[in-house]
């Protein structure tokens, strides 16, 4: 099953009077990037997160996620000043302050809102209780996130088969003109070489015309482009319909549908061909601009 690389998956848990919420959301990115932010006391946890959310089988996106942990306050800590930090945030905050002419509330409540002016030293035995705690609601987070990427995916893939169905139903119409085309040359090669010959008299040399019509069927026929296209679309499906990340394989045969279509519009002596090129070009941008969002 294909699943699109947006998302969106929140949890909320207490555990043993820890209140934990954990969110994760992600956009498409031609790569994968995993931003965790988390309270200061908790950073040991980044390392152990970014693998267990790529057990989920992530490839490619930009994922944010976000912890916030609510201590008890019997938890134990030793809670000290960051006095380097402490000492830059104020002077930032000054600067400010006088840079833009702001009013000079700067007092030590306001200061000691920015938690990370304060350390939060726990104890060893503690970090292994931590990590389980934050694990349980991470992993209820990460199957709502990978649970909405599997729906967006489902409703990305239908989208695209229905276009798909279009541009085949196109190919049959170009494949279906394509002999008028040539027939349509030969009347009025045949029309326009009595007009002008009916002033001398002379009579049509039908075998020229039958040679003439055969070199312009060899110059316009655009059957190898349609059966390269089929090709492309089959190998489309396929990969619609298979398993693991596909985007770039989908992005792909797009590109190549989009080349035989191209090579098809400018053979094309038929005004109908013409137009039904500009149409698969049509649904190819739009299949290409959903399948962006496919990991």
């Amino acid at each position: 099953m294909l699943k699109s690389m947006t998302g969106y998956g929140r949890a909320r848990e207490r555990i043993d009077n820890y209140d934990i919420t954990v969110e994760i959301k992600a956009v498409n990115n031609r790569t994968l990037d995993v931003s965790v932010k988390l309270p200061r006391a908790y950073t040991f946890a980044e390392e152990r997160i970014k693998p267990l959310l790529l057990s989920y089988g992530i490839n490619r996106g930009k994922l944010d996620v976000y912890v916030t942990v609510d201590v008890p306050e019997n938890e134990g800590a030793e809670l000290t000043l960051d006095a380097d930090y402490a000492g830059q945030y104020v002077e930032a905050l000054r600067r400010l302050r006088d840079e833009f002419g702001l009013p000079d509330d700067i007092t030590t409540m306001k200061v000691a809102e920015n938690r990370d002016v304060f350390t939060v030293t726990k104890k060893e035995d503690d970090l292994e209780a931590d990590w389980e705690r934050i694990k349980t609601v991470l992993v209820k987070a990460a199957e709502k996130f990978d649970a909405a990427r599997a729906a967006e995916g489902a409703r990305l893939v239908a989208d695209v088969k229905t276009k798909l169905d279009t541009v085949a139903g196109i190919v049959d119409d170009i494949e279906s003109r394509a002999g008028d085309a040539v027939k349509e040359y030969e009347t009025r090669l045949l029309k326009k070489l009595k007009e002008t010959l009916s002033e001398t008299g002379a009579s049509v040399d039908e075998s020229r015309v039958i040679t003439e019509c055969a070199i312009f069927a060899d110059r316009v026929a655009t059957d190898e482009e349609t059966v390269r296209l089929r090709s492309h679309i089959k190998a489309f499906r396929d990969t619609l319909d298979g398993d693991g990340p596909a985007g770039r394989n989908l992005d792909f045969w797009c590109q190549e549908m989009n080349r035989e279509a191209n090579t098809t519009g400018s053979k094309a002596q038929n005004a109908e061909i013409t137009a039904d090129v500009v149409a698969i070009k049509c649904e190819l941008e739009k299949i290409r601009e959903q399948i962006q969002n496919i990991e």
